[in-house]
């Protein structure tokens, strides 16, 4: 059986991860903190590091172990933000191995017996060390009764102990955990810090690799160093010489940025051939779908913020010609047009997630954004209504579209009907006449109207109709209504918009003061209230109410209805039962 090489090899990540507080990249705020209070001899009891991952949390706590415990090359050493690296201690604790120093996975160690082991052991001296150090990674993970557990140990624990938690999700410690630690956030690393750390890294690996495709793993990492170090180190081995923009934008699975931002043009000009096109290229080339919209959402989500705030085009992570692009947008697109663009990428992302085909789902995203590429605006909508021409007034007694009538004491009533101008088109407004008389003929009556609504299961206008309109007057094309108390305002022109919709001609839909039938739901329950009235005044009922105020009648059973009831209950006749003793 062949044994592993000594030298084998190992990966960024770990090869170049810091050993010092000055190989520590992006968290200059924690390092000046720690330093001060190294020379000062005021090293907290707790610390705890949060921040996303990658940024060196469980590093920095590895750090400050090897801080408190050096001794120097010479053995007397005090604790120091320097560690030297040569004494035993600061090797075993890099390698591992130290006896002192414990690191202990809060995920897989979650439970009360696991801080019990702690507890127990925290009241013996260091073996060979300074210090005593418990290192706890992703100490969120503790259950309750561990943290619990650990309350009284972490506010007084003896002079030669420390602990150092790591965790991503700070919200789920516990306050009285948080309140015994000195906190420490590590900040998301800055894009210009990151490029230089991968340049710094891939010299000592004498890779070649172009400053384009360092700004792309950049903006993947999202501010992670150990990100950032693991796709270096891929892209390496996928250049396999000099790695190009292109070579890491193919291992990543992303859209040319340049690409991207032709198909935003297309989509803003409303070319929806063109950009379907475009995003059917950059699938063939590999792009994902769900990249090529989360790209797109970057882009209208940058262009936006360069309209605010110009100085954030100066990305080290965007190159020059995307940077004038970018600014020209920022100058040409107004903010409504961005803020539209963005929310329906919004959407789009999460029906490009669940669809079952993701290409299918984009193409309907970009379809979807064409088309409302070119609608106007609210303000320009509102400046075409107002420099618009109103129709000429109708002639009295014909129709003439969206004229208010007089009628009754004097209530406006609205009224809907087609604009017919005389004289100049004389034969085509009467042929347009007759086809809307002959349209309107299947509607005799007012009961024909309310089927068609019926029909429509338009459920809340036909409710209104039925409860809240009186009517005047009808005739096909015509209504004269009086509404209750609780109609709708809009009730005509909800009508008369319903009307049109439905039989493809203007209804006059007028509101007047008096002359009103009863309602249909009124007509309707009129059976109801008379029988109502009647048992309310019989003279048992009375009595009874008399006796119980608050008693109300809520249903009616009259006799012929009972009689009806006892006829379908009861068993049918048999003719000619059969008698089991009777022999045959």
């Amino acid at each position: 059986m062949s044994e592993t090489p000594e030298t084998a090899y190992q990966v960024l990540a770990r090869k170049y991860r810091p050993e010092t507080f000055v190989d520590l990249v992006g968290q200059e705020a924690m390092v000046r903190t720690l330093k001060n209070a190294f020379e000062a001899d005021r090293i907290a009891q707790a610390f705890m590091m949060t921040g996303i991952r990658g940024t060196g949390k469980t590093t920095t706590a590895r750090i400050i172990a090897k801080g408190m415990n050096c001794i120097g090359p010479d053995g007397a050493g005090k604790p120091t933000t320097e560690p030297c690296g040569q004494c035993e201690h600061c090797t075993a604790i890099m390698e591992g191995r130290h006896v002192d120093v414990m690191e202990m996975d809060a995920a897989s160690n979650t439970g009360v017996a696991n801080i019990r082991e702690i507890i127990d052991s925290v009241h013996y001296r260091a073996a060979s060390a300074r210090y005593k150090v418990y290192i706890i990674d992703e100490v969120h993970m503790l259950s309750t009764g561990a943290f619990n557990a650990l309350l009284k140990t972490l506010e007084e624990p003896p002079a030669h102990v420390k602990f150092i938690f790591a965790t991503t999700e700070i919200r789920k410690v516990p306050v009285t955990v948080l309140s015994r630690c000195q906190r420490f956030d590590l900040r998301r690393i800055e894009p210009e810090v990151m490029i230089a750390l991968m340049q710094k890294i891939a010299g000592a690996e004498n890779a070649q690799i172009a400053d384009d495709a360092l700004a792309l793993i950049a903006r993947a990492a999202e501010g992670s160093a150990r990100d950032a170090t693991s796709l270096l180190d891929q892209a390496i081995s996928h250049g396999a010489g000099e790695t190009s923009a292109d070579q890491v934008r193919a291992m990543l699975g992303l859209a040319d940025r340049g690409r991207v931002l032709d198909l935003i043009d297309m989509v803003l000009r409303g070319d929806a051939a063109g950009a379907l096109t475009e995003l059917s290229s950059q699938y063939a080339d590999g792009a994902d779908p769900m990249a090529v919209i989360r790209d797109l959402a970057e882009i209208t989500h940058w262009v936006s913020v360069v309209k605010i705030t110009p100085e954030a085009a100066e990305d080290p992570t965007v190159s020059p010609d995307e940077r004038a692009r970018g600014l020209a947008m920022a100058e040409n697109l107004p903010m409504r047009v961005l803020t539209r663009l963005w929310q329906m990428l919004l959407k789009s992302l999460d029906e490009v997630a669940a669809a079952p085909n993701a290409m299918m789902a984009a193409e309907m995203a970009i379809i979807r954004l064409t088309h409302v590429a070119d609608l106007p605006s609210p303000e320009e909508l509102v400046r075409k209504l107002n420099n618009a021409t109103p129709p000429p007034p109708p002639p009295n007694g014909g129709g003439g579209g969206m004229a208010p009538a007089q009628s009754g004491g004097g209530t406006t009533a609205y009224a809907s009907t087609p604009a017919m101008s005389g004289g100049s088109s004389g034969g085509a407004t009467m042929a347009l006449a007759v086809n809307a008389d002959q349209s309107l003929a299947r509607y005799p009556t007012f009961e024909h109207v309310i089927e068609l609504i019926r029909s429509s299961r338009d459920v809340k206008l036909l409710v209104d109709i039925e409860t809240t309109l009186k009517l005047a007057a009808y005739q096909p094309g015509r209504i004269e209504f009086v509404p209750t108390d609780r109609a709708p305002r809009d009730m005509a022109q909800r009508l008369g918009a319903k009307l049109q919709q439905l039989t493809g001609n203007r209804w006059a839909v007028i509101v007047v003061n008096e002359g009103g039938a009863e309602t249909i739901a009124e007509v309707r329950d009129a059976a109801d209230n008379a029988l109502q009235a009647k048992a309310a005044n019989h003279p048992l009922v009375q009595a009874v109410l008399a006796q119980f105020p608050k008693a109300k009648i809520k249903s009616i059973r009259t006799p012929e209805q009972i009689a009806a009831e006892a006829v379908q209950d009861a068993l049918p006749e048999v003719e000619d039962e059969w008698d089991p003793f009777e022999d045959d």
